[in-house]
């Protein structure tokens, strides 16, 4: 996995480098050669400026048909401007050539290339075009063809006249090359170089870029292959406050999850096992002893009591496990009808009279009004009332508090709370009173009989209303439960009583 990843990082790296100093080369090689080719032609338009006014001197004086001549006899004189003007010119750049044409366009003097013909060498002339434009008196810089040369080049055209402004001939400067390949060369040479520093030291920071991002995703993979074999204890390292360390802050939270899942399963399963072995083993000894006669005839009526009671318990205990079976599935429905929420109260309330008076309660019924209407579905919410009263005389102490308060809130919502005084819930087990199979009497010494769902399917039905159900508790003192129900009218709750 590592490497994988690690070899697309670098891919996607190396990639982007060579195509971000490509385009890096090509924009600069295209500003060096623009920078030379304009800096080329300037200066090939001051030289021809230079050798225009030089030539313009020696032309003065002289006829067209001997400017060839004149121009050859003063180049072999030391003292005169133009010798000076060429050599400096031929000096200063081997990328100027200078042409020297008669008025007939016949090039006899060329500076800058290799003009030794022999004396057997056809003439050479500029196109007639380029003649015409220097006789014209054109000045303007152009593109041109000329002699030794086999492609077009920047050139600039100055005709020389004499005194009476006879046409006797012209100089042409040209740019015999543009391309600059040595500084392009240097130019390449320093990119590439910097390219590759840059490339290494990408490299060096994309190895350690990756190993902090891939080894929480290694640890992960390896606590998940551990998890696979029921290894639940496994947490990974987090490290930093990005992403990377938010996963896996998610995947302990998950882990954690799946760990006190699994510890309520093993409870869930031991609790189930005793509690269906206890009621049979105690329904088969009984039957089996009231078959062979040894409880006496009139004894049987009080243990066929007990195989009763204890029969009703393995029923309440599979319909619970259906119930949360249904609610898993989305199979149960609910019919919302308005009912009197404080009479249920009052109902749920005297179905536990007989324990209440064992325990010597003191009992508190506080409803805000005589009748109070709820919208909901009846059983269910009986379900609900009825679970949290079971658990308040369960866990209440001997002559402690148990108080059902009723209120209506502005938010056109009725508040049902179950109090009792008596052993509470631990704050650690306070976030898991709602989980499946979760059980905070875990000596079983209060709760011999529960199985952890009653809370779960409390909390399900309420979720499936829209409604809130919640708790609060302090140990070894109080335990309180709250649920929400929506408020309807007085003519709803009476029309749903009667349907």
């Amino acid at each position: 996995m590592f490497k994988s990843v690690f070899a697309k990082y670098v891919t996607a790296v190396m990639t982007i480098f060579a195509i971000g100093f490509a385009i890096l080369l090509f924009i600069a090689t295209s500003i060096v050669n623009n920078y030379l080719s304009r800096s080329k032609i300037r200066e090939m338009d001051g030289a021809a400026s230079s050798l225009q006014t030089a030539v313009s001197r020696l032309a003065r004086d002289c006829e067209p048909e001997n400017f060839e001549t004149e121009f050859q006899s003063a180049a072999k004189n030391a003292d005169l401007p133009l010798s000076q003007v060429l050599s400096v010119l031929t000096g200063m750049d081997g990328d100027i050539a200078v042409f020297v044409a008669d008025a007939n366009g016949k090039v006899f003097s060329v500076v800058g290339l290799d003009f030794n013909r022999g004396e057997d060498a056809e003439p050479l002339y500029l196109s007639e075009a380029l003649n015409r434009a220097a006789e014209k008196g054109e000045q303007t810089a152009q593109t041109a063809e000329l002699p030794l040369l086999s492609r077009q080049v920047p050139v600039r055209v100055e005709s020389i006249r004499n005194f009476d402004r006879e046409y006797c001939g012209c100089v042409i400067v040209c740019v015999t090359r543009l391309d600059g390949s040595l500084m392009r060369e240097e130019m390449i040479q320093s990119i590439l170089s910097t390219a590759m520093l840059v490339l290494v030291a990408a490299m060096i920071a994309v190895y350690f870029i990756s190993a902090r991002v891939i080894s929480p995703l290694r640890e992960m993979s390896i606590a998940v292959d551990r998890f696979a074999k029921g290894k639940f204890d496994t947490r990974v390292s987090v490290r930093g406050r990005d992403e990377v360390a938010r996963l896996a802050e998610a995947f302990n939270n998950m882990a954690d999850s799946l760990e006190n899942l699994e510890k309520m399963r093993s409870s869930f399963v031991a609790n189930v096992s005793h509690d269906l072995r206890t009621p049979m083993t105690t329904i088969s000894g009984f039957i089996e002893e009231i078959r062979s006669g040894v409880i006496p005839p009139e004894k049987q009526d009080y243990y066929l009591g007990v195989v009763q009671t204890e029969i009703q318990r393995l029923s309440r205990l599979v319909a619970s496990l259906l119930d949360i079976s249904r609610i898993q599935a989305g199979e149960r429905k609910f019919t919302m009808r308005g009912f009197d929420i404080c009479e249920m109260g009052r109902q749920v309330l005297l179905s536990f009279e007989q324990p209440i008076e064992e325990k010597r309660l003191q009992v508190e019924f506080d409803c805000e009004k005589e009748r109070m209407a709820a919208l909901a579905d009846y059983d269910a919410v009986y379900q609900v009332f009825y679970n949290l009263c079971h658990n308040a005389v369960k866990y209440a102490r001997e002559g402690g508090a148990l108080r059902i308060r009723i209120r209506e809130t502005k938010e056109h919502k009725i508040t049902v709370s179950v109090y009792n005084e008596g052993a509470g819930i631990p704050k650690e087990d306070l976030p898991f009173v709602f989980d499946r199979f979760y059980k905070s009497d875990k000596s079983r010494g209060l709760d011999k009989s529960g199985l952890g769902l009653g809370l779960y399917i409390s909390k399900a039905i309420m979720e499936a209303h829209g409604e809130t159900i919640r708790v609060e508790s302090v140990e070894n003192e109080y335990c309180e439960f709250q649920f929400t129900l929506k408020k309807t009218a007085e003519g709803e709750r009476r029309k749903g009583a009667t349907e």
